[in-house]
């Protein structure tokens, strides 16, 4: 990608205005962390132990969400080239804010489906548009940095997310849907109001010419192929990490401790950790290191049957987490083509889409396989192994990743 350049619908920008459009971003990657963090990995435990339904239901609903959500953002991403990213993250965050909403009044499994598949639409409308907007406001040498800052801001309000959910929850599930849909409505008003207005050239590029551009990048597809098999593992920490937490805690306080942790981790070593470890390796080969890690740390829990040992996997799967993160966000952003970077954005979920939804349905169903076989360690071996074929695939693929055109 050439830094310099910039989607025909981003206006020229001052530095100044620059910094201000980015911190407004950062704002806003606050309160979409933080309200997504209070809510979804309490759904979970809602809805198994509070509602009784099977876990493979509730991972079957997770999937819906993660399925349509990253599986539409392709259209988000295409939208957002043709008609401006602004408004379309507008439109998503409305969305998302009206399906957690209705999230509160949700209690059987067809209405738990069609919650999420309106939180779904919501994400597919704003998510592309929010990563091309970072792609385009930052080039080779901030975006790093930039990606570093924001996934600290993440890290805090991933912090403070779930502990103002377990908090709420104390009262009733409801107000932990309607806080966190209050978030999302809050951030209408910050994209409005903090991020730069798009302006559309005369004639916006057909929409299928950012796919045309996509298709002809081949590392960019063989990378969302490998990250299919990450995203698999990294959705554990919503379902099946939250299952087992309720479970050798018994309570929810031991999933808002074990939500704690791990982003506490992330906020003591998100940027310093990964700033020291990029000046010594490629943003690849943190990505590898980050996923095996992951990969290794949740296999640790088929050996651990207390709560303290979890918590020191959840801390492994942490640091882990904090090196992929930034380095596979970098790496995506820079193969993707300046004309289409909505699209390619957009192309990108389909990894967490695939993966994700994947990783949620058979999160659950090895959850239950497990209970019922009296297996316990059948879904971490699982998940290990599937995280460190991930890491394998993008070792094989990006060490000698030629710049794209």
């Amino acid at each position: 990608m050439n830094a310099a350049a910039a989607p025909a619908d981003l206006p020229a920008l001052d530095e100044a205005a620059r910094k201000r459009a980015l911190g407004g971003l950062l704002v806003y990657t606050f309160f979409m962390v933080a309200g997504f963090a209070m809510l979804m990995p309490l759904v979970a435990v809602h809805y198994v132990d509070g509602l009784g339904m099977a876990a493979a239901a509730v991972g079957l609903a997770l999937a819906v969400r993660q399925l349509l959500q990253q599986g539409l953002a392709l259209i988000g991403g295409m939208l957002s080239d043709r008609f401006g990213a602004r408004r379309m993250i507008c439109l998503g965050v409305l969305l998302r804010a009206a399906g957690f909403a209705s999230l509160a009044f949700a209690t059987d499994l067809p209405l738990l489906l069609a919650a999420m598949a309106l939180s779904a639409l919501g994400g597919a409308m704003f998510e592309a548009p929010y990563q091309a907007s970072i792609a385009a406001l930052t080039d080779a040498d901030t975006r790093p940095r930039y990606y570093a800052i924001s996934n600290w801001v993440s890290g805090v309000a991933t912090t403070l997310g779930p502990l103002l959910g377990v908090a709420l929850l104390r009262f009733d599930f409801r107000i932990v849907c309607l806080a966190a849909a209050a978030c999302f409505a809050l951030n209408f008003v910050i994209a409005l109001k903090l991020l730069p207005k798009f302006e559309m050239p005369p004639q916006p590029p057909p929409l299928r010419h950012g796919l045309g551009l996509v298709r002809g990048n081949r590392v960019f597809l063989s990378l969302v192929g490998l990250l299919m098999l990450y995203w698999f593992l990294a959705v554990q920490i919503n379902i099946s990490f939250p299952l087992l937490a309720q479970k050798l805690a018994g309570g929810s306080d031991g999933v808002g401790a074990m939500f704690a942790l791990s982003a506490g981790i992330t906020v003591a070593l998100q940027y310093g950790l990964v700033r020291w470890l990029e000046r010594r390796l490629s943003a690849a080969k943190v990505l590898v290191l980050g996923v095996a890690l992951m990969a290794l740390a949740t296999g640790a829990i088929a050996f651990v049957g207390s709560y303290p040992g979890l918590l020191a996997c959840v801390a492994g799967y942490a640091v882990g987490a904090v090196l992929t993160r930034p380095t596979q966000q970098t790496l995506i952003a820079g193969l993707a083509d300046a004309r289409a970077l909505g699209t390619f954005l957009g192309v990108s979920s389909l990894s967490l889409a695939v993966g994700g939804g994947f990783g949620n349905i058979a999160g659950g169903w090895l959850i239950d396989i497990a209970a019922a076989s009296g297996r316990p360690w059948l879904p971490w071996t699982v998940f290990c192994a599937v995280g460190l074929l991930s890491a394998a695939g993008l070792h094989l693929t990006l060490r000698e990743r030629a710049s794209p055109s």
